[in-house]
C-alpha cells in the first residue's frame, strides 16, 4: 500500500523545527532582561521540540534532505550557540575567559553535529551501533552547560556557581560532546508490556514533579544522565565483544548476559531433574538405562525366625545407646 502525504503534512515537521529554533534564539532575550528561570525553559522547550520533529517526520513519512539540515542548524543554535551566550550574559562580566570558553562549546557543538550527520550516512556499522550516540547528544549538552545557572537559581550562590567553576565546567561538557563515549539512546528503548503501566504512573509523578519543582527535577535528571555513562560504556563494551547478542530480542539478550556472567565467576548452571524425596540431584545422561529397584517387602516375625527377613541391627553392638 502506497502512503499519499500531503504537502501541508509534509510541513509539519520542518514547522516543529523552526519552532524549536525560535525557542532556542528566545533564551537568548530572557537572559537579556535577566529573566534566567525562562531562558532556561526555552532551551527546555526546544529540546522537547526536537525530540517530536524527528518521530513525527518518520512517522508522516515526510522525512527529507531539508529536514535533516534545518534539524542540524536548528540544534546548532538552539544548543550551542544559546546556552553559550546565556552563560556569556550571566556570569562573564566582560571576562576574556568567559568569552573563550563560550566559543569553545559553541564550536564543539557544531563539530558534534557535523559528526552525527556523517554517521548517519555510514553503512559500516555494526547493528548495535543504532542503540548509541556517539558523545552527549545536543539537546542533552545544551542542558547540561545550564547546571550550574539552574543550581544557583534553586539553592543561591556557591562553589557551583563560582566563576571559573562555570567555565572548567562549560569546557567539559564541551568535551563530552566531542568524545567518542558511547551514551544511550531512548529511540531504541522497548518497554517490555508488564512495564508499561508502571511506567505510566513514572510519567505522571515526573510531570507533577516538574509542575511543583521544576528546576529540582530538571537538576536531578542531568545527574542522572550523567551517571548513566559508566553503563553505558559497559554495555556498549559487552556488544561488542558479544556477536550472538547483537540482533537477540531483550529477553534472549538478557539469559546471554546472566550466562556469560556465570561463566565469568565460575559457576555452573542449575540441574534441570531433581529426585522427589531426596537430597542429592540426578542429571540423566543420554543412553542410560534405568534400573528400576527391586521392591522392597516387609517382612514379619515368622520370616526374621526361618532366617529369611533383614536382620535387625543392635544398639550395643553397634557401640550406641538408644535414646
Amino acid at each position: 500500500m502506497v502512503r499519499v502525504t500531503t504537502p501541508g503534512v509534509r510541513l509539519l515537521p520542518n514547522a516543529i523545527t523552526v519552532l524549536a529554533l525560535c525557542a532556542g534564539l528566545s533564551s537568548v532575550q530572557f537572559a537579556l532582561i535577566g529573566n534566567y528561570p525562562m531562558a532556561i525553559a526555552s532551551i527546555g522547550i526546544a529540546a522537547v521540540l526536537d525530540s517530536l520533529d524527528g518521530r513525527i517526520a518518520r512517522l508522516l513519512d515526510a522525512t527529507s534532505k531539508m529536514g535533516q539540515e534545518l534539524d542540524s542548524l536548528s540544534d546548532g543554535i538552539s544548543f550551542g550557540v544559546a546556552p553559550a551566550l546565556v552563560l556569556y550574559v550571566w556570569h562573564a562580566e566582560g571576562e576574556r575567559i568567559g568569552w573563550v570558553a563560550s566559543l569553545i562549546f559553541a564550536v564543539c557543538m557544531i563539530l558534534r553535529l557535523a559528526r552525527f550527520n556523517t554517521l548517519i550516512e555510514d553503512t559500516e556499522q555494526p547493528p548495535y551501533a543504532g542503540e548509541f550516540f556517539v558523545g552527549v547528544p545536543a539537546p542533552a549538552g545544551g542542558l547540561l552547560a545550564m547546571l550550574p545557572l539552574i543550581l544557583e537559581l534553586q539553592f543561591g550562590q556557591g562553589w557551583w556557581s563560582h566563576q571559573y567553576v562555570v567555565w572548567v565546567w562549560t569546557i567539559a561538557v564541551a568535551a563530552l560532546l566531542i568524545s567518542r563515549i558511547p551514551t544511550l539512546s531512548l529511540k531504541t528503548v522497548k518497554a517490555p508490556p508488564k512495564a508499561i503501566a508502571p511506567l505510566l504512573v513514572g510519567v505522571g509523578l515526573l510531570a507533577a514533579a516538574i509542575i511543583q519543582f521544576p528546576l529540582v527535577a530538571l537538576a536531578i535528571a542531568l545527574v542522572l544522565y550523567l551517571a548513566h555513562i559508566p553503563y553505558s560504556v559497559y554495555r556498549h563494551r559487552w556488544l561488542a565483544n558479544h556477536p550472538e547478542a547483537w540482533m537477540a530480542p531483550p529477553r534472549e539478550r538478557r539469559a546471554i548476559r546472566r550466562s556469560s556472567s556465570r561463566r565469568r565467576l565460575g559457576l555452573r548452571p542449575p540441574l534441570r531433574r531433581v529426585v522427589a524425596g531426596a537430597a542429592q540431584r540426578v542429571r540423566l545422561q543420554r543412553g542410560e538405562q534405568h534400573v528400576a529397584r527391586a521392591p522392597r517387602t516387609i517382612s514379619t516375625d515368622k520370616d526374621r525366625d526361618n532366617g529369611r527377613g533383614p536382620r535387625r541391627r543392635s544398639w550395643r553392638r553397634i557401640g550406641l545407646r538408644k535414646r
